[in-house]
């Protein structure tokens, strides 16, 4: 009796692997080229600070050849800004670089951002949208270009 209930568990054992075993075959697929677009840009460029104002309250887009829309999943935001050092024993004055960056899940940023970014954007700096993942009608995620905007004086 001992034996047959351990071989009545083997084989119920057995018999779940093998249903997991046969779940649907992988299909490999090519991704589309994908675009990613913030107002009226596609690509990396130059802009004024008005334009840059404007943009960082507007939605983030990605879509293919065929101008099909794909879900934003997410993205992450670099704002790297001019400012100056100070050495304290020269007292010179020294351009340098702060960086500040976050992941983001929804489109468009959040108004803490948005406000932030219009009070505090200036000639020199640059917003960088990188890692940005899509997601299609089936729910697979692939990575959209990055869009960098460099704030012209």
């Amino acid at each position: 009796m001992k034996y047959l209930k351990l071989l009545l568990v083997i084989i119920v054992a057995g018999i779940g692997l093998q249903a997991a075993a046969q779940t649907k075959p992988f299909v490999k697929t090519k991704p589309p080229k994908l675009y990613t677009q913030l107002g009226a840009y596609r690509d990396s460029v130059t802009i004024t600070v008005a334009e840059a104002e404007q943009m960082v309250a507007m939605q983030l887009k990605i879509f293919d050849d065929k101008k099909t829309a794909y879900t934003v999943s997410s993205y992450q935001l670099a704002y790297r800004k001019i400012g100056v050092t100070e050495d304290e024993q020269t007292g010179k004055v020294t351009p340098t670089y702060t960086l500040t960056a976050s992941l983001f899940k929804t489109t468009p940023l959040p108004a803490t951002w948005v406000e932030q970014l219009k009070e505090q954007v200036k000639p020199g700096d640059e917003l960088w949208f990188f890692d940005v993942i899509a997601k299609d009608a089936q729910g697979r995620a692939m990575y959209a270009p990055d869009l960098k905007f460099r704030i012209k004086n």
